[in-house]
């Protein structure tokens, strides 16, 4: 069954720009919940044997060694999160040396401490990697369709994977704007190797069907448009059944897996879904749309 996608460009075009209006919306009201790898503090972890204390307790052990502001949320049935300052190791074992007053056997999980100097240098190197990473998939794209310029250049497959790409990344920032409010969903370093890992996923699905667009191009003579729905059926079945299948792994590994896993697979799980409909749905429109355009102008 054929599909004609780019028949209906205009409804696909204006659900894009909603989205990319819905995240640009979400993160100028919200902003990221950024975790201490970027805003620097301590996180510690760890989980009673008993009674878990109620969290005017534990605040008050923490006031004992001078650590205001703390944030506690529970984890399970025993386990406790806590975030604050940056402390040093003394302060550190004090701590815990309190929190074993109230359970004897009360086990640290997890304990991270990191200065703000070194959590706005992640912040700076994030940033560039992303920067870089488009600047060269766009550099890339450009020169593998040098060869295909007529009747669109070879820059303009690039730019509108760039743009695609921009979709993605923006919609998916405004969901976890909207997560860090409504569930406390943190962004820590673990999120820029899933989202590189989104970036390359979802510039891979355009290029399969840009690839598909230049090969027909070579063979057929047409209408940009029909030759451009053509190539979107015969890559249409491929690129939903990889996607469906990576998606699969990672719902089991953000439901099974543990506490740490969650961030990345989430990350994974939303850019991968909205990468493959960009790839399908938006950037293909988009290349024809901006065809006609520059067409017109003419």
């Amino acid at each position: 069954m054929q599909i004609n996608i780019i028949k209906h460009r205009k409804t696909w075009l204006v659900l894009s720009a909603l989205m990319i209006v819905a995240g640009i919306v979400a993160l100028s009201i919200w902003q990221l919940k950024l975790g201490i790898d970027y805003t620097g503090g301590t996180l510690l972890e760890v989980s009673y044997q008993k009674d878990r204390p109620s969290t005017q307790e534990i605040t008050s052990v923490l006031a004992a060694e001078n650590i205001k502001d703390a944030e506690i949320k529970f984890s399970g049935d025993t386990g406790v999160i806590m975030r604050f300052k940056t402390i040093d190791e003394d302060t550190h074992q004090n701590v815990l040396a309190k929190l074993k007053k109230q359970d004897a056997n009360l086990l640290e999980k997890s304990f991270e401490s990191i200065g703000p100097v070194i959590g706005h240098e992640l912040k700076s190197k994030s940033l560039l990697a992303i920067a870089l990473a488009l600047i060269l998939i766009m550099a890339y794209i450009t020169f593998v369709f040098r060869r295909v310029s007529f009747p669109v250049p070879s820059w303009q497959y690039g730019a509108t994977a760039i743009i695609a790409l921009f979709h993605d990344l923006i919609f998916v920032l405004g969901i976890f704007a909207v997560l860090g409010v409504f569930r406390g969903v943190e962004i820590t370093s673990s999120f820029i190797p899933a989202f590189l890992t989104v970036l390359g996923f979802s510039v891979h699905d355009t290029i399969v069907v840009f690839d598909r667009v230049r090969e027909n191009l070579l063979k057929y003579k047409g209408a940009f448009a029909e030759i451009v729905s053509k190539s979107l059926n015969e890559t249409l079945v491929r690129s939903i059944n990889t996607s469906l299948t990576v998606m699969l792994v990672l719902a089991a590994i953000y439901v099974f897996g543990g506490e740490s896993l969650k961030t990345f697979s989430l990350a994974l799980l939303l850019g991968i879904g909205v990468g493959t409909y960009s790839s399908l749905f938006f950037a293909s429109p988009l290349l024809v749309a901006w065809h006609e355009w520059s067409a017109r102008r003419k």
